[in-house]
């Protein structure tokens, strides 16, 4: 077995103001509410007083957060490569956070065996197996009613990797209650090893937003390398929004989304008022312009980027209960909700032309974010559940028997098959003949 290259000697104290992020991207907030996600979080950790560094082995984009400027440093790193642990042991940082399960595993025995007092933390994003089981339900011609899949669909490989990873880590931040309620009734994954921890957002200046007569047309947006936006674009052509376009002839769709593809960008057609935009420099700026948000989102998890902008926006929606799970209040909703491209349509048009139901939507989605996604309530709860932790992270790991179990060595395979990748890569630099 290959020895560790880190100090975890006692000798080694923690930095213990910084914080390292090893992400699965660089951060695009005009591409993806996971990219703003992120910055909220960093945001917190910032406010908080950690000092962020913000390391990936992805490739830069053009698209990605200017970090210097929000005064984050960055690293590039590499997976299998022993270059992670002299970084990480220079780093030393007091938590680390994985953005997304695949990191974890790629990453989190490299820092445990580096940084063993370091918190763990893992932003999940969304549940990546919840998503992958709706997808699966879909395919498989279930109902689109069934929110929680049963255990053939949920009980995938996915499922065990994540799970796994979320046991490993001190704490997991999730994104909505209905996930949370998955996680520990599904899983038994002890409550207090998870955070819920929601969008957190800051209200838009009520002023700029037009008022239902200077609102045109219809809008879809959503990152077109997201499934589930790709799904529901493909939803609207085929099935929605001739419906619609059969009663109102004269509006448009307009879909905005990062990354469009060859086959999204065929589907333009200007004579059925189907118009493929792609890329937006400004979400809310193409939602505020338009009368109804269309989001029949069939599979997916989390909560959705898109409808808290058009809550922000004052914009009302037309979504799924899945589309809808975890983001309102249940006394007020902010979008009208259905489970079927008919009913779907019919609310769409009915919300088009219904000044007084469209003025109730859009003054409750201006209330949303006070209500739910403030960012001064949850960044201070984050903090407090990571200073908690803290305290004594021995303590802590000592009540998860589960996690404990999961990084024991025996059952260490992604270690492993690391170690043995990073042997293979030296071997062939050493003799590259």
């Amino acid at each position: 077995m290959m020895s560790s290259s880190c100090d975890t000697s006692s000798s080694a104290k923690l930095a213990s103001d910084t914080l390292l992020v090893i992400g699965y991207v660089w951060p695009e907030p005009c591409s993806s509410a996971a990219g703003s996600r992120m910055l909220q979080l960093i945001r917190a950790f910032q406010q908080a007083g950690y000092q962020v560094v913000y390391a990936s082995p992805a490739e830069y984009s053009d698209h990605a957060a200017d970090l210097a400027a929000l005064h984050i440093r960055t690293q590039r790193i590499a997976v299998n490569d022993p270059a992670f642990d002299h970084f990480l042991q220079a780093l030393n940082p007091a938590v680390v956070m994985f953005d997304r399960f695949m990191m974890e595993e790629q990453f989190g025995w490299r820092v445990e065996n580096c940084c063993p007092a370091a918190v763990r933390i893992l932003d999940t994003e969304d549940l990546h197996s919840l998503r992958h089981a709706r997808h699966a339900m879909l395919k498989a011609g279930a109902t689109s009613g069934a929110l929680f899949p049963p255990a053939q669909f949920a009980h995938s490989e996915l499922a065990v990797r994540e799970i796994a990873a979320i046991l490993r880590c001190d704490l997991s931040l999730i994104i909505s209650e209905a996930e949370m309620q998955w996680l520990q009734q599904q899983f038994q994954v002890p409550a207090s090893q998870l955070l819920y921890l929601p969008f957190m957002e800051t209200e838009q200046p009520r002023s700029e937003w037009p008022d239902f007569s200077q609102r045109r047309h219809f809008i879809s947006i959503g990152n077109f390398r997201h499934e589930p936006n790709w799904d529901a674009v493909r939803y609207l052509k085929e099935d929605i929004w001739p419906q619609i376009r059969q009663q109102l002839p004269s509006a448009e769709l307009h879909i905005y989304g990062a990354y469009p593809p060859k086959k999204a960008t065929q589907l333009h057609n200007d004579k059925q008022g189907f118009l493929v935009k792609g890329w937006a420099p400004d979400a809310l700026t193409v939602i505020s312009a338009a009368r109804v948000l269309l989001a029949p989102l069939r599979f997916g998890a989390g909560l959705k980027g898109k409808l808290l902008d058009a809550a922000n926006a004052g914009t009302p929606a037309v979504t799924t209960p899945l589309g809808a799970e975890g983001m309102y209040l249940s006394e007020e909703p902010c979008a009208r909700v259905a489970d079927s491209a008919e009913a779907l349509a019919a609310n769409a048009v009915s919300l088009y032309q219904d000044e007084r139901e469209w003025q109730k939507l859009s003054d409750r989605g201006r209330r949303l974010i006070a209500a739910r996604f403030d960012f001064s309530i949850h960044a201070p709860r984050l903090c407090a559940a990571l200073k908690q932790v803290m305290a004594d992270v021995t303590a802590h790991r000592q009540q998860h028997f589960y996690g404990m179990m999961l990084r024991h060595h025996s059952l260490k395979s992604t270690q492993y098959m690391a170690q043995w990748i990073e042997a293979k890569n030296r071997l062939k630099q050493e003799n590259p003949s």
